[in-house]
């Protein structure tokens, strides 16, 4: 790693790092996405983005894809409703295409001084998304109680910034070996693993695992995003999923099938590799997973 060890290669203040000089423009970005409803549920509530941007146009991408970054910057998110009675499913949606339609406002934003990127320019998405959710819960009976949450990465030229509500998740995967995970999960159960009152396998299994302390609401007045970057490099990799992965895999399992992709999954894009295994093993879940690979 270029910087020394991990905790000093990863930013989670709220000032974001000054722009340094790009690296070339033709590294390529790699990713794939994949959603499954899993084994038991009717309804898939989450949802995932994939989208470029430079100061003309915002483009959704393809589920599997590559590009350089002479194309613009990129989004990727993953968002997990809930709400029952499809509200979920619609709260997750409401995420996803607010960002995609929010996005042209950044460059006008850049001219008034908040960087692309920065904890400002995302806190001011986040929010105008909640407020989408809180006005859509308003106004229509069945949508007075949905939500979800929202884990999204802004790629740069040597630079990713995430912001992040919820307990879906952010983990990297640097070229050197090992997993991180970058967001904290916006629960009871994940405030007592960070504060070391228990495992990471007993927080794994605890029955209030899934009970939301912050997240997009129709019920919520107010939220407290995390932020966050990661300078990152050529063999760097991230995992963008929602809960339902970690139903099925552990992070040093996502870690194992990332770096060492066994036979049995084939052809199939890693990001279905990821999902596949965790509904084999689980699938109580919606499960989605993102992987961004970063080459030179």
């Amino acid at each position: 790693m270029k910087n020394g060890p991990l905790e000093e290669h990863v930013s989670m203040a709220a000032n974001e790092p000054e722009n340094k000089e790009s690296k070339p423009l033709d590294m390529l970005l790699r990713w794939s996405g994949t959603t499954d409803v899993g084994r038991f549920r009717k309804n898939n509530e989450d949802a995932f983005l994939a989208l470029s941007l430079d100061a003309r146009e915002v483009a959704r991408l393809g589920k599997v894809g590559e590009s350089s970054f002479a194309r613009g910057d990129f989004i990727f998110a993953v968002s997990d409703g809930m709400g029952g009675h499809k509200a979920g499913e619609f709260a997750s949606s409401i995420a996803t295409e607010k960002i995609a339609e929010l996005l042209p406002t950044v460059y006008r934003l850049d001219a008034m001084g908040m960087r692309r990127g920065s904890a400002d320019l995302l806190d001011h998405l986040f929010g105008e998304i909640h407020q989408a959710i809180i006005g859509m819960g308003r106004a229509y009976e069945e949508c007075r109680d949905m939500g979800t949450t929202l884990s999204l990465c802004w790629f740069q030229p040597e630079w990713m910034h995430f912001c992040h509500v919820g307990d879906s998740r952010i983990y990297y995967l640097p070229r050197a070996g090992g997993i991180k995970q970058l967001t904290e999960d916006h629960t009871h159960v994940g405030w007592l693993l960070r504060t070391g009152q228990i495992t990471e396998v007993q927080a794994r299994f605890h029955p209030a695992r899934n009970q939301l302390s912050q997240a997009l609401t129709a019920g919520s007045q107010r939220i407290d995003p995390q932020h966050g970057a990661v300078g990152y490099e050529p063999g760097d990799r991230f995992v963008i999923c929602s809960d339902g992965l970690m139903d099925g895999i552990s992070p040093n399992g996502i870690d194992h099938l990332v770096r060492d992709r066994p036979e049995r999954l084939g052809d199939v894009s890693p990001a279905e590799g990821l999902v596949r295994e965790s509904v084999t093993a689980s699938g109580r879940d919606n499960t989605t997973a993102l992987l961004i690979e970063i080459e030179g």
